[in-house]
This record gives C-alpha cells, sequence and structure tokens, in this order.
C-alpha cells in the first residue's frame, strides 16, 4: 500500500517559532495507532535514516508524525541543519514540553485535518537520545499515552548540563558555545537553558517520571553507546514498572549516520524497527 506524506506542516506551539511537522500514513486506512516521533539534542526529524525506520512503521498501519522542536535551529524553509542559531540558543526543556503537547493536542483534535486517519485511544511516543527523556516525562503526565518507546534515551538531564566550573562562566558570559563537528558551526546555548531547568528541576526529573509511568515502556540502547552509556538504560529500566530492555551491539545512533545516502537501514536500526512494531503491535 502507497504511503501519503505530507512534509514540513507548520503547528502553531506556545512559543513564537513553528513546529514544523511530518504526516505519513496509508491514505485507504482509517483509524490508525499513532506513533510520535521526538529527535535528540542537535537533530532534526530528517537526520540520517530516521525517516526510512518511521516509513517502515507507517507501512505497518501506523499513523507517524515527526516534526522538529520549535527551537532546534531549523526553519520552515530549511528544516535539515540549523540556519537560525538564535533559535537553538534559546530552546529548553520546558519549551520541549510544550512542543510535543502541542502535537499531541493537534492529533487529537476533533478538528485535527486528518482526523480520520486516527485512533486518538492508541498514541504512542518514540523518542531519540533527549528527546527519550521529553517523551518520558511527558508520558508520565499526559492520559492519552498508551505506549512509550526510548531510543538510547538519557536517565537525566544533569548529565547533557555544562561541568559545575563551567556554570559560573555560563552565568558570566551569558552564553556558552557547542562545536558541531559536521557542521562546524559554534552552536550558542544561552543561559535561559539552566535557568529554566533549575525553576522547573521537579518536573524535569526523569527518574521521578519513569518510576511515575504505567504504561509499556520498551527501552532500546546501545551497549556501545559512548554518548548515553548503557548503565542508563539499566536505570530507566529499573525505575519504569512495565519496562523492557533490548540490549543491541551498537552505538548511540545504531550505525547510522547523516546524511545517509542508502536507501537501507543499518542493521541495528533495522533491528530497533523490528523491535519497536513487535511493541506497538502487541495488545
Amino acid at each position: 500500500m502507497t504511503l501519503t506524506i505530507h512534509k514540513n506542516i507548520p503547528l502553531v506551539g506556545k512559543h513564537q517559532k513553528p513546529i514544523v511537522t511530518d504526516f505519513l500514513f496509508q491514505k485507504n486506512a482509517t483509524k490508525l495507532p499513532v506513533l510520535i516521533f521526538c529527535h535528540g539534542y542537535k537533530g532534526f526529524k530528517d537526520w540520517g535514516p530516521w525517516q526510512l525506520m518511521l516509513k517502515q512503521i507507517a507501512s505497518q498501519g501506523f499513523f507517524i508524525v515527526a516534526f522538529n522542536f520549535s527551537h532546534n535551529g531549523g526553519s520552515i524553509e530549511q528544516p535539515i541543519d540549523f540556519p537560525d542559531l538564535e533559535a537553538f540558543g534559546n530552546d529548553n526543556f520546558s519549551i520541549q514540553q510544550d512542543d510535543l503537547q502541542a502535537v499531541i493536542d493537534e492529533v487529537t483534535a476533533s478538528n485535527f485535518k486528518f482526523n480520520d486517519y486516527v485512533d486518538v485511544s492508541n498514541i504512542n511516543l518514540m523518542g531519540h537520545s533527549r528527546g527519550g527523556g521529553v517523551v518520558t516525562i511527558k508520558a508520565s503526565n499526559e492520559l492519552k499515552i498508551t505506549k512509550i518507546i526510548t531510543l538510547a534515551g538519557i536517565a537525566s538531564y544533569n548529565d547533557s548540563l555544562p561541568a559545575k566550573q563551567k556554570i559560573t562562566q555560563w552565568r558570566n558570559e551569558s552564553v556558552l558555545y557547542i562545536k558541531n563537528g559536521r557542521t562546524k558551526q559554534q552552536m550558542p546555548l544561552y543561559y535561559q537553558l539552566f535557568e529554566d531547568y533549575q525553576a522547573n528541576q521537579s518536573s524535569l526529573d526523569i527518574s521521578a517520571a519513569a518510576k511515575k509511568l504505567t504504561i509499556p515502556h520498551l527501552i532500546i540502547h546501545g551497549k556501545q553507546d559512548p554518548t548515553v552509556p548503557f548503565s542508563k538504560a539499566e536505570l530507566l529500566h529499573q525505575w519504569s514498572p512495565k519496562s523492557n530492555l533490548i540490549a543491541l551491539d551498537t552505538d548511540h545512533v545504531f550505525d547510522a549516520k547523516h546524511p545517509w545516502l542508502s536507501d537501507q537501514m543499518p542493521s541495528a536500526l533495522e533491528q530497533v524497527t523490528k523491535s519497536a512494531l513487535i511493541f506497538l503491535l502487541e495488545k
């Protein structure tokens, strides 16, 4: 069955920037279970072979929603990479929660453009890396969510903040710069991110969120992950009451890279996709 793909549709969120969104589904189907995909830090919905994974899941009878966080540094005109570094610098963890909520609210609204295609009683979340933290927190407080999948997911935002000795410099200079090894851009992180995290630490506590989960949770993590160690997946599994942990012999991005020029996924990401589908289709 042929997939219908609507690319780069801007959704309106709370934070002035559009949430650039894709919808993938089988056009002749109705009332499909929904899977919403959240990218990670310095990521975007079209990174590497993510779209190949999402198309394969859509072809098995799912309504796929993939979006760029409003402040990920992309734009409607250029959703790949980071033309808007000012937006990137003004991103924070609370904005990402609001963006995901805006996407959930859009998909489940009675006037949603593709309302006939979605089963609003079956909304699933998938997040990679820092996006895994986003979906874990959201699933702990949003009753519309049925299942979640975390791919190389973080276990704490503390792990992704600058070292303690850099916090003073960050406060004094208002900005730190992180070099993007691929694009060679010096990407700003404004101090507001740390202030937001400090002000909202209890609601951004991934461990507390995981312990509150009452829905099935699939954790997939590479044992050779150099970015988010496998031990973090073991912590998530320990905290999340209805979780299942799948360990793969792979890295943080499941042997993928950007750009990805093949029409085939790397074998590790094929395993991720197969495992995700088995999990999502379980009653």
